[in-house]
């Protein structure tokens, strides 16, 4: 194994030499070197390299090609979301901006860079990206270049020693919920109007379900004598296409205990959705789902947040999102004394810390009455 410098020109080569895989030898030409110093320096270090075995021999390939075959390689390990968001994120923020640099030159200033830039003017129409966003380019990239690295593309990972934008507040965006009688006016007004969606927000509302968890919701997972609901599957939307899926995390595998309000609603959803189908007859599709649209496919996970706002709209309430419904039934519980833990296991999620920490503005209006029931119960012994 030998190396050696020599200059083309007004640039340095180091030359490393070598058994190929076919038992030849072969010479791996590296470039880039200004001066004759740097080049032994690069020497010495591709030297060492090849006796820890990392080396890496210099290749033509670019990020774009790489990733061309990273990502169906990983496809069989991941969500089908993912790969949607993987493949988006990659087409519209990775590629047009440094896909056609070589993946062996790619350095961390590079992508502080692409960071920057995405940062300024990476969005639709030159408009600036969320922090989020651009985080999410920066996890994509560190795991595409985890695997260059064990496929033996490159030696170092550049990711690790760049600098992607910090999240303000964990990256959450704004939280907002409504008070008990603004979400109870709510979907009274829906109830009075018999609006056909009148139940699938009631159930968001009471049970704190993910939106894909209530539309992927089937009459199987649901024991309304007994008042429960099983969370087994969801609906998601990948290039606007519904698709079906399961929850992400053990956690969101959960049974949800169900309010009488709540089950009365259901029956009566049973009962339009039997004389819906009634009346579509042999052009019924049945999933078994509890809401539907009205040939019995599932309803687009789109269609049903955008219905939601423009009612909210309508009403004259405060602007929330549908997803808020969840945090609205979590601070409800919370502020009422519910214990995190209870209502933690209701979200689904995988931690109580999580929701402390998601929920942490409605525990300081608890401080309050928390002391003066600690105090009751110390001095009232003394009285």
């Amino acid at each position: 194994m030998n190396g050696s410098v020599v200059k083309k020109g007004n640039c340095w080569y180091v030359i490393i030499e070598g058994d190929s895989e076919t038992g030849k030898r072969k010479r791996d030409w590296h470039s880039g070197f200004r001066t004759k110093r740097e080049a032994e320096d690069a020497r010495i270090d591709l030297l060492s390299r090849k006796q820890r075995g990392t080396y890496v021999a210099p290749s033509g390939e670019t990020l774009k090609e790489f990733l061309a075959e990273w990502l169906p390689a990983k496809t069989p390990t991941i969500r089908s979301s993912t790969r949607d968001s993987y493949e988006r994120i990659i087409d519209g923020y990775i590629n047009p901006q440094i896909g056609e640099v070589r993946l062996r030159e790619i350095k961390p200033q590079r992508l502080n860079k692409l960071y920057g830039d995405l940062l300024a003017a990476g969005g639709k129409r030159g408009k600036s990206l969320s922090p989020k966003t651009v985080r999410n380019v920066h996890v994509i990239l560190r795991k595409a270049f985890s695997d260059a690295i064990r496929w033996g593309r490159l030696a170092i990972n550049p990711a690790d020693n760049a600098d992607p934008p910090k999240l303000r507040d964990h990256g959450r965006r704004e939280m907002k919920t409504w008070a008990a009688g603004e979400l109870g006016s709510f979907l009274k007004t829906l109830d009075a109007d018999q609006h056909p969606l009148h139940a699938l927000y009631l159930v968001a509302a009471t049970t704190g379900m993910r939106r894909g968890e209530v539309l992927g919701l089937r009459w199987k997972d649901l024991d309304l004598e007994a008042r429960t609901v099983a969370i087994n599957q969801t609906v998601i939307s990948i290039a606007y296409e519904v698709q079906f899926s399961t929850p992400k995390t053990k956690s969101g595998h959960r049974a949800i205990s169900l309010d009488s309000t709540t089950v009365r609603a259901l029956r009566q959803q049973r009962k339009r959705q039997a004389a819906t189908r009634l009346a579509v007859g042999s052009a019924w599709v049945s999933h078994d789902l509890v809401f539907t649209r009205h040939d019995g496919e599932p309803l687009h996970p789109d269609f049903v947040s955008q219905s939601f706002e423009r009612l909210v709209k309508s009403m004259g309430l405060p602007r929330i999102r549908l997803h808020d419904l969840r945090h609205t039934h979590a601070s409800l519980a919370l502020a009422a004394g519910i214990h995190p833990k209870v209502v933690s296991e209701r979200l689904g999620h995988s931690t109580v810390s999580i929701t402390l920490d998601t929920y942490s503005h409605v525990i300081p209006s608890l401080q309050s009455e928390v002391a003066e029931v600690v105090a009751a119960m110390v001095f009232s012994e003394g009285r």
